[in-house]
């Protein structure tokens, strides 16, 4: 009994259980059953790069201030960081990795680095 490949539907040659007559076909068969959910993890992922390299940026020494309009006139996205960590004293920095932020008054940010 001949059986064809799922993606192309060639003829495929060799083992009984093969499902694909080449890995090419293979690639291209998951690729499509993923995704959605490929797309939605790599924009995600991208979001979450773009906030990093905002703040390395403004961040060089490891600590500094900055205003919300310069973060968000960067491109930086709010909704998106990795963690949170609240301090000893009840404050509250969002981090993407080990680069952080706590919103200040009059729509200043504190930016730090955590240190491994």
């Amino acid at each position: 009994m001949l059986k064809a490949c799922l993606e192309c539907s060639e003829k495929i040659v060799g083992r009984e259980d093969k499902k694909f007559c080449s890995d090419g076909c293979r690639n291209a068969y998951n690729n499509k059953i993923n995704k959605d959910s490929n797309n939605f993890m790599r924009n995600v992922n991208n979001r979450l790069r773009r906030n990093y390299r905002i703040l390395s940026t403004l961040n060089v020494d490891g600590k500094t201030k900055t205003s919300r309009m310069k973060l968000a006139g960067k491109g930086f996205d709010f909704e998106y960081f990795t963690n949170i960590r609240h301090s000893r004293n009840g404050n509250t920095y969002y981090f993407l990795y080990d680069q952080g932020y706590m919103q200040l008054d009059n729509d200043f940010y504190i930016l730090v680095r955590k240190e491994p």
